[in-house]
């Protein structure tokens, strides 16, 4: 029988192979002197340290995990190409830990295995960086009003210290998400994955496996084999949690303690799992009122609230309304093959009169809506005809604050009816489309008012402004 401690000078002493051992928690309790010279470390700074936190993309933590080898994989150091495999040892059917060796390639001719393990390595880096890579930088965050350079300024900072968390805070539309996208592109995480989860998007019950994933078993449906949540997928990289204050308490607590400790446990599972990942995090919501109304942990504000960006709205940086809009009809063109690329200074007038309740994205949706218009009057540029589904009050249609609530509603709704009737020379069809009602609804209005095309000149006695 081959003497244990023979076997175990020749790990730590040969040149032909690296080696180490973890424990089941991942903690490094071997490795021999290559591997210490490959890594440029010192005994004393890898033994009883986590192996994460020595190299982070170890294929070992999949093994503790999981129980189950990975062999033969591509394992490049410090400008060593080196072939590696990590085996789990058990002691009486129990996990105790991970045994990992690399072989140099340039002992053995190892060419066409490099490349196609080079080839496969790039096809899978491929597959992963067009799914999960963010889409924007800070140049497609458009805007020169003084709020929003100071977001920018802001956040460009973040991205420089890549662990720190940020808050991003904000109405809906006001652009989150796109802050979001700009910050792990501008940071040295850019590289790799960018995973978007929308916490409001997925039950509660369903929220936890998506996050952290979950073993075989673990529950009624799980799959086969278990799956990979998506802080393990965005290890590295950024993970980006939409509608945080739509989370659960319970969910609340729990991430909270992966901020904490930097690791979390797979639904079935007992085993640590230790990630490398920045947490942006994004509301539309007062979390601080929601802190009052005991629906949002005040240690987990405190954790997300790192660095807090407070994305101004719409109207207020209107001033950046005819960059915006220029920025938007271009992709717009771009994307529905048109070529409206004007607006006319009457329909410019318009829009910035506007409240944009729902920030640049109404705006998207509006410009949208304008462009295919124009081009179905065959115009390259945007009239304020065309923005005649806004719903747009002026201030010469004020109403004095005579009779009673219900009397001036009454009066409001009969002059608007008799206006837009006017317009569109009596076409109902048209006419509830522009108000957005049912065409049972306006026969009834009608009636009741007396709009019928018989009555137009008595209408006409009336003084009443065009709506815009």
């Amino acid at each position: 029988m081959l003497d244990s401690e023979l076997v175990k000078d020749f790990l730590f002493e040969t040149n032909a192979l690296c080696a180490h051992i973890i424990d089941k928690n991942g903690i490094v309790r071997f490795m021999n002197k290559t591997y210490l010279e490959v890594l440029g470390k010192k005994e004393e700074e890898v033994i009883g340290r986590h192996i994460g936190d020595i190299t982070p993309e170890t294929r070992s933590l999949s093994v503790i995990r999981t129980g189950k080898a990975v062999i033969g994989y591509y394992w490049p150091v410090n400008g060593y190409n080196m072939i590696a495999s990590s085996v789990p040892l058990f002691q009486k059917g129990e996990l105790k830990g991970c045994f990992s060796y690399s072989v140099f390639m340039d002992i053995w001719d190892a060419h066409n295995l490099i490349d196609n393990l080079m080839q496969q390595l790039n096809m899978y880096r491929d597959e992963v960086h067009s799914v999960h890579s963010s889409r924007y930088t800070f140049e497609d965050i458009i805007g020169q009003a003084d709020n929003i350079l100071e977001m920018k300024s802001l956040a460009r900072k973040a991205a420089l210290h890549p662990s720190i968390t940020v808050l991003l805070m904000g109405e809906s539309g006001t652009g989150k998400e796109l802050f979001a996208h700009a910050i792990h592109s501008g940071s040295n995480r850019k590289k790799m994955p960018f995973i978007r989860v929308n916490c409001a998007a997925i039950p509660e019950n369903l929220l936890e496996a998506e996050l952290f994933g979950y073993e075989e078993g673990s529950f009624t449906g799980a799959r086969k084999g278990g799956s990979t949540g998506k802080f393990e997928l965005a290890h590295g990289g950024t993970i980006f949690l939409d509608e945080i204050g739509e989370m659960s308490p319970a969910m609340q607590s729990k991430l909270l303690v992966f901020l904490q400790e930097k690791e979390f446990e797979r639904l079935g599972s007992h085993r640590p799992v230790r990630v490398n990942v920045r947490v942006i995090a994004a509301t539309n919501r007062d979390l601080e009122e929601m802190i009052k109304q005991q629906k949002f942990r005040e240690d987990l504000y405190y954790r997300l609230n790192v660095l807090c960006l407070k994305i101004p709205p719409l109207r207020e940086r209107i001033e950046d309304l005819p960059l915006l809009v220029k920025h938007l009809m271009r992709a717009i063109n771009k994307e529905l093959k048109t070529k409206v690329n004007k607006m006319s200074a009457e329909a410019m007038d318009l829009l910035s009169k506007y409240h944009w309740p729902g920030n640049i994205r109404e705006l998207q949706n509006v410009l949208q809506r304008a462009i295919l218009l124009a081009d179905l009057d065959s115009c390259c540029s945007i009239t304020k005809e065309h923005l005649y589904f806004m719903k747009i009050e002026s201030e010469k249609n004020t109403l004095a604050p005579t009779g009673t609530l219900k009397e001036l509603l009454r009066d409001y709704e009969k002059q608007i009816l008799a206006q837009v009737l006017k317009r569109t020379n009596y076409n109902k069809t048209r006419t509830a489309d522009i108000l957005d009602m049912d065409l049972s609804w306006l026969y009834k209005k009608i009636k009741q008012y007396g709009l019928a095309p018989d009555n137009s000149r008595r209408q006409k006695r009336k003084t009443v402004e065009p709506i815009t």
